[in-house]
């Protein structure tokens, strides 16, 4: 059976187009229930046993959610209490548009076997397909199609023998006038918190309710807190006029009063603006998008050189907050006054896009007794502590929980949210662990079916096909040098001496991109991870292990498949020729740095593998004074490498890492690995190469650096990377040795992200920590995905693979270029803090220790200090109502841990930058 729509369409050029839309119905689809006897199926998904208790629904019954029902109450159909659930048509393709997230979490649901979540192609049933009715909206007609595809399984499954027990189907909506309707045409139907809260057996489902309007009314006052938010029409007008601005409103880690919105320009050019005040703030979650209006510029002000945590109890009473808010707002203003670098101030207007997501954290439990309603606060400082209902505030209490946000009234000091789920108990490992990778937006679940299908059967072995376009270099000394227990071994290098007297040098790294063939399960997998994220004592990776620790790394003494670029170099490191081939190698040693650099130590040794150390090592050295006399900039950052426990797998010992010429000589040949297959795939698709550029930072990045050397009457020159670097080289000063370290590190502070680009989206290439004019990455495709796409490029480049149409599309690329960016800069994140959590966990049993710790900032109240032995940087608080000694605090601690500071000076002597 055909329906057909016909209408015109206007062109771009003027032009009139007759469009058909062809809408085919039929009437053998399956009900998928097992208690059918009517519909023909293969197999079925709703049981005929339905479990679950309701009082009340005392019958059998499957579920119908409407769409909001889907969109809002989410947290609660992934329970798997929540099973035997019709999932209509309607409903998947309006979730699908309008929030993209939630969909995949349903299609997750569809595809769990346990959950028995089974999809009706309503839309393409005979009996369930409605047309839209003259006058009647888009919203209107899809409700009236779930009331007409639940009322047709309600007589379905009446007429079928196999169902004496009366197996039923109940619609959830929360919509009122949706109801109304059901129940007219006979439907049963429930609002989806009053079946929750029926359900006899699961009464915690209730806290992982998100509130509905009616609950908010309820927990606000009558007391408006906040203006009122413009509605989306007004804010696209004064965007057009230029009244208000659009940016992405980014809170404040040290006050939560201030925050920046960051308003894109033409090109590249981002404004920033200052946002002060809860009024000012009006409601804004970090990463929200907003409109905000521009304050008049005699009310501009300047950053808050106050370090402002919201620690106010967990209490109901707005009038006691609003106090407390007079306070805070005196002591800044009067700070404020003394400061005079105004900056643009603004206001937030309104709320474009909310980027809400389930947030880790803690309970503060209420004072008032037997009160459901209590204060959650995120672990990340920059989201605002939360309200939400519980009845389990006595076993949450000590636990990491997530919670979800709900909305946030104009007349309510936090936003009300709902309890997700818990994490587990505060403070253990594998609950931290989790709370971290889940807070950086890491993807940490086990490789899905469908991927690992992709991946090669086992035995597995190089193949005479696999030569065919490959060069056989397992007879030249190939090594691998790396860190302590590494097993995903990316690269590996030879030196030798050419007949002609010159050198002949290779950089060889895994072809990851053999195994994962574009657009296949494995590969979307990567593509989304991005990279692999190493945490102290566990490692997240890209791609399953099967590849990452076998096939793909290049371990000694077995044939390994390689993509190698391989140059003719004279004794001056100069380069004369440069080849690129697939090829097949065999390690004939896998070191650590420390090896490798005995053995180049060691005068005794003369055989082949030191000969090649040797080679390489005393060019290095040369590429590396080449690249510092053009402006490479040698920064520093502190790294701490931890001792484990190998039953308890807690650190033991930790200390600083120490960096030897090995590592400086296996980064020299990596970095012209990079630069010349960058060269080579630019110069082969100018339009669609995948690059990595490091802007050179706006002069203000260098205020913090400045400051800190004119306090020891330093000068520092920032005119340009060698400007920079010649005076970093110089910058010494008797008696304090770890000065010049400390500036490396500030100079570090100042930098701007290195990101990935597409070449045919951007005019400016130029890597300003390396001077050079351009750069890719290419020497680490078993851990970023960057390189795969990289190693396509060169392989198309040099014959060894064809092409496919997403590799030369520009779109795609700088698509797929901003997720790389986000998964590398939300690697980076995690895996400071679990550096910062295994730091704590090292001192938690050690009490007080004395240790040199050097001064990076000075706030009005507060210091934030370094301790270079440790790695370790935190705040160190002066309260004056507090006359107890001071404690460091860091961004991500552990509960009942702190680290106390032993003879710390009086707040009224100003702090010194190396002590």
């Amino acid at each position: 059976m055909l329906k057909s729509k016909t209408f015109v369409k206007k062109t771009r050029s003027g032009g009139v187009m007759k469009i058909v839309r062809e809408h085919y119905l039929r009437d053998d689809i399956w009900c998928g229930s097992e208690a059918c006897t009517e519909c023909k199926q293969e197999s079925t998904v709703l049981q005929k046993d339905t479990c679950i208790e309701s009082s009340l629904c005392s019958y059998p019954h499957y579920l119908i959610p409407d769409t909001n029902v889907v969109l809002h109450q989410i947290d609660v159909l992934e329970d798997p209490v929540i099973r035997n659930v019709i999932v209509l048509q309607t409903v998947l393709q309006e979730v699908r548009h309008r929030s993209a997230p939630i969909y995949k979490r349903l299609k997750d649901m569809i595809h769990e076997k346990e959950k028995h979540f089974y999809t009706f192609t309503n839309e393409h049933h005979r009996d369930t397909f409605i047309e839209r009715e003259p006058g009647e909206s888009a919203n209107d007609r899809n409700d009236r199609a779930i009331r007409m595809a639940a009322k047709w399984y309600s007589q379905h499954l009446k007429t079928s023998e196999s169902n004496p027990d009366g197996l039923k189907v109940v619609l959830l909506t929360n919509d009122q006038g949706n109801k109304q309707k059901a129940e007219e045409s006979g439907l049963l139907v429930h609002k989806c918190e009053e079946y929750i809260k029926s359900l006899i057996a699961n009464p915690e489902l209730v806290d992982r309710l998100a509130l509905s309007s009616d609950d908010k009314n309820e927990i606000t006052s009558n007391k408006v807190l906040f203006p009122e938010h413009l509605p989306l029409s007004k804010i696209q007008a004064g965007i057009k006029s230029g009244s208000f601005l659009q940016g992405t409103f980014r809170a404040s880690r040290d006050n939560y009063l201030e925050a920046t919105v960051f308003v894109q320009g033409e090109g590249e050019d981002t404004t920033e603006v200052l946002i002060q005040g809860l009024q000012n703030l009006n409601r804004a979650v970090h990463q929200d998008v907003v409109a905000l209006q521009l304050l008049p510029q005699n009310q501009w002000v300047a950053p808050s050189s106050v370090v402002l945590q919201d620690e106010g109890a967990a209490k109901d009473d707005n009038v006691e907050e609003e106090e407390e808010e007079k306070v805070v707002r005196w002591t800044l203003t009067a700070v404020l006054q003394k400061t005079p670098a105004r900056k643009p101030t603004g206001k937030i207007v309104g709320i474009i896009k909310r980027n809400w997501r389930p947030f880790c954290g803690m309970l503060n439990v209420s004072q008032i007794k037997e009160s459901t309603r209590h204060l959650f606060t995120p672990a990340d400082r920059r989201i605002p502590r939360i309200r939400i209902e519980t009845r389990q505030a006595s076993t949450l209490a000590g636990q990491r929980i997530m919670v979800a946000i709900d909305g946030w009234p104009k007349d309510s000091r936090y936003p009300n949210g709902h309890f997700v789920r818990s994490l587990g108990s505060a403070g253990e490992k594998e609950t931290e662990q989790e709370v971290l990778l889940l807070e950086h937006d890491v993807p940490h679940q086990a490789f899905s079916q469908a991927v690992l299908s992709f991946l090669p059967k086992m035995p597995w072995a190089i193949t005479p096909e696999d030569m065919v376009k490959r060069q056989d270099l397992r007879q030249l000394t190939v090594c691998s040098v790396d860190p302590p227990g590494c097993t995903d071994i990316d690269d590996a290098l030879h030196c030798r001496e050419l007949e002609n007297g010159n050198l002949e040098v290779g950089v060889h790294i895994a072809d990851v991109s053999h195994f994962i063939r574009p657009g296949n399960a494995l590969d979307k997998e990567a593509a989304n991870r991005g990279t692999t994220v190493y945490l102290c004592g566990k490692r997240i990776d890209m791609v399953p292990e099967l590849l990452s620790s076998n096939l793909c790394s290049l371990r000694s003494n077995v044939d390994r498949l390689a993509f190698s670029c391989i140059w003719e170099m004279n004794h001056e490191a100069e380069i004369l020729k440069t080849q690129f081939t697939k090829s097949v190698i065999n390690s004939k040693s896998s070191m650590t740095y420390a090896e490798a650099q005995m053995r180049i130590d060691d005068t005794t040794k003369n055989d082949d593998i030191t000969k090649s150390l040797r080679g390489l090592n005393k060019l290095a050295k040369i590429l590396k004074r080449q690249r510092i006399q053009k402006g490479a900039l040698t920064l520093s950052s502190l790294e701490v490498r931890f001792h484990m426990d190998s039953e308890t797998h807690d650190p033991i010992d930790l200390q600083t890492k120490e960096l030897m010429e090995t590592n400086s000589m296996v980064e020299e040949f990596m970095l012209l690995a990079n630069i010349s297959v960058a060269q080579k795939i630019y110069d082969e698709f100018s339009e669609c190469a995948l690059l990595r550029k490091h802007p050179a930072p706006p002069p203000s990045n260098y205020d913090i650096l400045l400051k800190a050397a004119k306090s020891k009457e330093v000068e520092i020159h920032t005119d340009s990377a060698k400007a920079l670097a010649d005076s970093l080289d110089v910058a010494r000063v008797d008696g304090f040795p770890y000065f010049n370290t400390l500036l490396r590190i500030l100079a570090t502070r100042c930098m701007m992200q290195a990101v990935y680009f597409c070449s045919g989206m951007d005019s400016d290439f130029h890597h300003y920590g390396l001077a050079s004019p351009i750069y890719t990455h290419f020497t680490s495709p078993i851990r970023r995905y960057a390189d795969i796409i990289v190693h396509r490029l060169l392989a198309v480049a040099i014959g060894a693979d064809g092409t496919y149409p997403d590799l030369m599309d520009k779109h795609k690329q700088s698509a797929l270029c901003n997720n790389l960016n986000y998964r590398h800069k939300m690697a980076q994140y995690a895996q400071r803090a679990s550096v910062a959590f295994h730091t704590q966990l090292f001192f938690k049993s050690r009490g007080i220790l004395n240790e040199e710790g050097f001064v990076l900032f000075v706030r009005k109240n507060a210091i934030i200090v370094l301790i270079p032995k440790f790695g370790l940087e935190g705040t160190v608080f002066f309260d004056p109502k507090d006359k107890t000694a001071p404690s460091l605090v860091f961004d991500e601690e552990i509960p009942g841990v702190s680290v106390p500071v032993p003879d710390t000076e009086p707040q009224t002597k100003k702090p010194r930058l190396d002590r």
